[in-house]
């Protein structure tokens, strides 16, 4: 049954490397069209969401609290989505109205996630 589990875990996680590395391959191979370039962005904000959502199912050791999982992956979500944000800002062609709330609160939540993890 474990290996249900991790197959479940595994295919949103390899979903998210396709979409961060290439989200524009994955709308033609899913979609069978192009996407712009904030298509692409948002592409890459959602493999990192799917990242995450891998790594809080992948199944905990038997000794390990299935809680710290759900933390961890919040942590790099997090982590990831400020990065990337922050990153989409300094280029300045994409740049929206709530761009850097977001990235403002996505590093606090990072802080809050690791103090929590701790």
């Amino acid at each position: 049954m474990r290996w249900i589990v991790v197959v479940a875990a595994v295919e949103p996680a390899a979903t998210s490397l396709l979409l961060i590395l290439s989200p524009s391959l994955f709308g033609w191979l899913i979609l069978g069209a192009q996407l712009s370039e904030a298509g692409q962005a948002l592409g890459r904000l959602a493999g990192i969401a799917l990242l995450a959502f891998g790594l809080a199912c992948w199944p905990a050791p038997a000794a390990a609290n299935q809680a710290t999982s759900a933390v961890r992956a919040l942590l790099i979500y997090n982590l990831l989505a400020t990065i990337y944000l922050f990153y989409l800002g300094l280029g300045g062609k994409l740049v929206g109205i709530l761009l850097w709330p977001a990235v403002a609160l996505h590093a606090i939540l990072t802080i809050l996630v690791v103090r929590v993890y701790r």
